[in-house]
């Protein structure tokens, strides 16, 4: 909702706002070859990605204008922590390389292990909106950069929202990616910052890529929509099922609650690990993103063995508490009956743990 208020104003300032979207770090939409394979895609209807079940962004009674008000100027005590939330400092280069294990940037940025692959996704490691000064990270959260990360085998965006896709850390992260798995469209923005187009890899909703060696990912459905400037849905948004030697993980990505989770476990058994949105939820935009009392039905739905929760905890793009999704999380696991993994911001979890260590 933040970056819709930001380019709404810069729209209103004409010529200054056109130049301020030329800016490269707002992509590209697809074009040539690219938009022609979008065209062909059966979930691309009237110029235009529609999800799965009919969807509207804003679900409440009041105006857009009247919620980015309330947004911008209304009470937002509780929204941001008042002081440094903790942040575990780990040589994620020196983790070993035997073991599969997850570390968690807060938000919904985070780095697998699968059997000595690394998979980084959604890197968001400087700024989550086109202007520096809407959308801070919450203090102490902005201590990983990309020269912390490992060489990415795999880097994973599930959409292009700047929450998902920050152009200078992909930028930065550029020389030491091998490959990119997203959706279709999305590599138009990052072939525009330098990704060369045979190491992206964009799928369609239940299109598979075999990417060697007993690794392979499926594009799953998601509930949301997409876009960095002044026109959405030109590119696809998505969860995505990728399989390692001996695990599956579930890379849920951001959606509201849908039949798609169901169909989703339904063709996907045996997911070890599902990571869900959880977090920057309102009534106002209920059905794109997760609200607290449907978390619990997406885990039953997906039947994955163990869950993790991420979008939550770096930065404040609703009205709800900065703890509230935490204790969301700690809810649905009771309710699920699954357990759900909660690592503190930059903690090693092992998802074969030894013991001693977290489950």
């Amino acid at each position: 909702m933040t970056t819709a208020i930001v380019l709404s104003v810069l729209l209103a300032l004409g010529g200054a706002g056109a130049a301020f979207l030329n800016q490269p770090s707002f992509g590209r939409l697809p074009q040539g070859k690219r938009l022609e394979r979008i065209q062909r895609s059966p979930h691309y209807v009237d110029g235009q990605f529609a999800n799965e079940t009919e969807t509207v962004v804003m679900t409440g009674k009041r105006s857009a204008a009247a919620v980015w008000k309330e947004f911008l100027f209304g009470d937002r005590s509780g929204t941001v922590p008042d002081t440094a939330l903790p942040v575990v400092r780990t040589d994620l280069k020196a983790l070993p390389q035997d073991r599969d294990w997850i570390v968690w940037f807060g938000h919904s940025s985070y780095l697998l292990n699968l059997s000595g692959r690394k998979v980084l996704v959604d890197p968001v490691f400087y700024q989550g909106s086109p202007v520096s000064f809407v959308n801070r990270m919450f203090k102490g959260t902005d201590v990983y950069k990309p020269a912390d990360m490992p060489d990415v085998d795999y880097l994973v965006i599930t959409h292009d929202h700047w929450d998902h896709l920050d152009y200078r850390a992909a930028k930065e992260l550029l020389p030491r990616v091998k490959r990119v798995v997203t959706g279709l469209g999305t590599g138009e923005h990052l072939e525009r910052w330098g990704y060369a187009p045979e190491a992206l890899v964009e799928l369609d909703w239940w299109e598979s890529a075999d990417l060697g060696e007993g690794f392979n990912a499926t594009a799953t459905p998601a509930r949301h929509f997409s876009g960095r400037g002044l026109r959405r849905n030109r590119t696809l948004w998505a969860s995505f099922v990728l399989r390692a030697p001996g695990r599956a993980v579930w890379i849920g990505g951001d959606s509201g609650y849908g039949p798609h989770f169901a169909e989703i476990g339904k063709k996907f058994p045996g997911v070890d690990l599902a990571i869900l949105e959880n977090g920057q939820y309102d009534e106002d935009w209920a059905q794109i993103h997760t609200m607290p009392d449907e978390l619990a039905k997406e885990m039953a739905d997906l039947g994955a063995a163990r869950y993790m929760t991420v979008h939550h905890s770096r930065f404040c793009l609703s009205r709800h508490s900065y703890a509230e999704p935490l204790e969301n999380a700690r809810r649905a696991a009771e309710e699920s009956g699954r357990p759900v993994l909660m690592p503190q911001m930059g903690e090693v979890v092992y998802l074969d743990p030894e013991p001693g260590e977290p489950q």
